[in-house]
């Protein structure tokens, strides 16, 4: 009984088809309609995932007729307001390796504010010549909850989606000790979405392809089952610290093959595609 919950430009909250999220174009279905407007903002419904697998059926899609047809751009970031945005660096080994660092005991935690969040297709600003892509996977906190144990994490989410961490490596870098949250959080730096789908819609939630590509090259390619602290892990560390909030998200982390590493950051006129099997697909142009 699964849903995929996205939202529209203007802000309203809708379902999905999880058919159309690798393409172009997603059918979708109005929540505001569906419930006499009380899960019109995607802010509460997203905390409401009981009624939103009831409204999904058994193939994540209302049965009854779609309310239109919507681009991939005219679709906003599926979580527009969240009151926390997590992010977790270093988490792929294989990143650790090409970035020269050493992984340490706990996870790197930081944060991407979220006036930087922008839809699926929106485009990306360029900031200077160190302006970096990071495909990951975003975990969506569905209750509110603190100190889960990692085999209670699952259950608290709302869902995952594609998220791509834009990084100005110039920045990140500019102070000493280093500091990663203004360099991750230009306007435009945080792409998500295109929908929250739900983890009973995905055959092994700890195990899903990601890939990213820049002018249809190759340049990450892995699987979530390699980060060295997976979501269940991760989950329950932030929420021993910080109470988490319906909304709130979670970067997971990267995988090797970044731009900064190889030289090759992002560049005006450029379209960066990031996606993950079973969740969706972002393309995003460099302007």
């Amino acid at each position: 009984m699964g849903y995929r919950l996205a939202s529209l430009e203007s802000g309203r909250a809708v379902l999905v088809d999880g058919g159309h999220l690798t393409g172009d174009t997603a059918r979708w279905w109005d929540l505001g309609g569906m419930t006499g407007e009380r899960l019109y903002d995607p802010m509460v419904a997203v905390g409401e995932p009981e009624r939103l697998h009831e409204l999904g059926g058994t193939s994540g899609v209302p049965d009854r007729d779609h309310d239109g047809v919507v681009p991939l751009s005219g679709l906003g970031p599926p979580i527009p307001r969240p009151r926390q945005v997590f992010a977790i660096g270093l988490n792929y080994r294989d990143h650790v390796d090409e970035m020269g660092r050493e992984a340490v005991g706990e996870p790197v935690v930081f944060t991407k504010f979220p006036s930087c969040l922008v839809g699926p297709a929106a485009d990306v600003e360029v900031v200077g010549e160190r302006t970096d892509y990071e495909v990951e996977l975003v975990a969506v906190v569905g209750r509110r909850c603190s100190n889960l144990r990692p085999d209670e994490a699952w259950k608290a989410l709302a869902g995952v989606t594609v998220g791509q961490d834009v990084s100005d490596r110039r920045l990140q870098i500019a102070a000493q000790p280093p500091q990663f949250s203004l360099g991750k959080s230009h306007a435009t730096f945080g792409p998500t979405g295109p929908a929250v789908v739900s983890i009973d819609l995905l055959g092994d939630p700890d195990d899903l392809e990601l890939t990213c590509t820049v002018d249809g090259e190759v340049r990450q390619g892995s699987r979530t089952s390699l980060m060295i602290a997976g979501v269940p892990d991760l989950v329950s560390y932030l929420s021993g610290i910080c109470t988490l909030e319906p909304g709130d998200l979670l970067f997971t982390g990267t995988p090797a093959g970044v731009g900064d590493a190889q030289g090759r950051c992002l560049r005006v006129g450029q379209t960066v595609v990031s996606e993950i099997g079973g969740v969706g697909r972002l393309a995003n142009r460099c302007v």
